[in-house]
């Protein structure tokens, strides 16, 4: 059974910055792209950033390009989100998600093991 733990969430005020951890258990981590997603009060969740895996290609929403940066580690089965310059805007519930294929997008119907979300909130 596969399971997705996202860690690293907080508040912090803009312009602050914010590391997000994922840990997915259950698959071969590195035969899985991955993602990080993001969701705010009444809007549609989106992709942030995209890695495929073994971490060559990368996608960047362009909101978020300059300022965020997605990594993996393999050996360790972990992803990364740096979020650096954060800004109200970012506020929103962030999921980490694994998904068989990477498509060079962030398209959600491409990830189907989803973790339950871990709240960043930006204050200006």
């Amino acid at each position: 059974q596969v399971h997705v733990v996202e860690s690293g969430g907080g508040s912090v005020q803009a312009g602050g910055s914010l590391r997000l951890s994922c840990t997915p258990s259950g698959l071969n981590f590195y035969g899985y792209a991955m993602g990080w997603f993001r969701q705010a009060p009444g809007k549609e969740r989106e992709g942030v950033s995209c890695i495929s895996g073994y971490g060559g290609r990368l996608y960047y929403a362009d909101s978020v390009k300059g300022r965020f940066t997605i990594s993996r580690d393999n050996a360790k089965n972990m992803l990364y989100l740096q979020m650096n310059s954060l800004k109200p805007e970012d506020t929103a519930m962030y999921y980490c998600a694994a998904g068989p294929i990477y498509g060079g997008g962030c398209n959600l119907n491409e990830y189907n093991y989803w973790g339950q979300g871990t709240q960043v909130t930006v204050s200006s």
